[in-house]
């Protein structure tokens, strides 16, 4: 099955837009896992296992395990979703972006290495920074379009000839660059009128929407703007108020029963 194939029936046999951030950080772990070489993939492995039931997939940041050298650990957290969650697909949250050979190999990274279904992508060098990855039949890619933080305003609401520079983004990765289908974008559920006005602009394509839980982001709003006519089209990101529900050694039964809310919550705003 494609990325996409994936997603649409997960939405549907789930019943949810829920996406599960895998941002592990060892300083928040529970204390029976701290000192275990292993203990990034047993947390978030562990978390994965008991939010399953709720999610439409699962968004590893790749910083999280690189930055603490457990990207082996990234790897056997990819392998155990495969293995034990087939159905669920997992978005790479790398942000790569760069041309010609680089690319392909970052490209190679996501989807050979790590074997994940879709990655996210960084749009400010353009279209032949994207193409290596669509050369991945059937993956998908979401670029960075209007992102949950402020800093965002400082490019992503420049004028370019009449529309915003984010505007613009959505329109190239609706139409000039989706020549395979492969492509959805990322819009920050802190901006729910920029989120509506992108999902104007590229119909039915998928959009992931971090910003709910710890950042604040309005969940009825953004699932009002930014959801398709059949109440689905999103990938809507909780990390850490999911990751860190509970510091005891309850943690991966508190994050499933805020993982439960949450998509609960989702719910209850979408069209049916």
């Amino acid at each position: 099955m494609t990325f996409i194939d994936k997603l649409q029936a997960r939405w549907q046999g789930a019943n949810s837009l829920l996406c599960v951030g895998l941002d592990p950080d060892p300083t928040r772990f529970p204390g029976h896992l701290r000192g275990r070489e292993d203990a990034i993939f047993a947390f978030c492995a562990a978390i994965a296992d008991a939010t399953a039931p709720y999610a439409c997939a699962f968004k590893p940041q790749i910083a999280y395990f690189a930055s603490a050298g457990a990207e082996d650990q990234l790897e056997s957290l990819l392998a155990h979703l495969r293995q034990t969650h087939p159905q669920i697909p997992v978005v790479l949250d790398a942000k790569r972006g760069d041309i010609g050979a680089t690319a392909e190999h970052y490209a190679r990274e996501v989807f050979e290495r790590y074997r994940a279904d879709a990655v996210t992508l960084s749009p400010f060098m353009g279209h032949d920074s994207i193409e290596p990855f669509l050369a991945h039949a059937g993956r998908g890619i979401f670029v960075l379009c209007r992102t949950s933080n402020p800093g965002g305003d400082d490019l992503q609401m420049l004028d370019v000839g009449g529309e915003r520079l984010y505007e613009r983004v959505a329109r190239l990765a609706a139409r000039r660059w989706n020549r395979s289908g492969q492509l959805g974008l990322v819009v920050g559920a802190t901006y729910p009128a920029e989120l509506a006005r992108v999902r104007a602009i590229v119909g039915d394509l998928p959009l992931l929407v971090p910003g709910i839980g710890a950042q604040g982001g309005d969940v009825q709003a953004s699932v009002q703007a930014g959801q398709t006519g059949t109440g689905s089209g999103m990938l809507i990101n909780s990390s850490r108020a999911i990751l860190y529900a509970s510091p005891g050694e309850d943690f991966a039964q508190a994050a499933a029963a805020v993982a439960q809310r949450t998509r609960d919550e989702i719910n209850g705003h979408r069209l049916r």
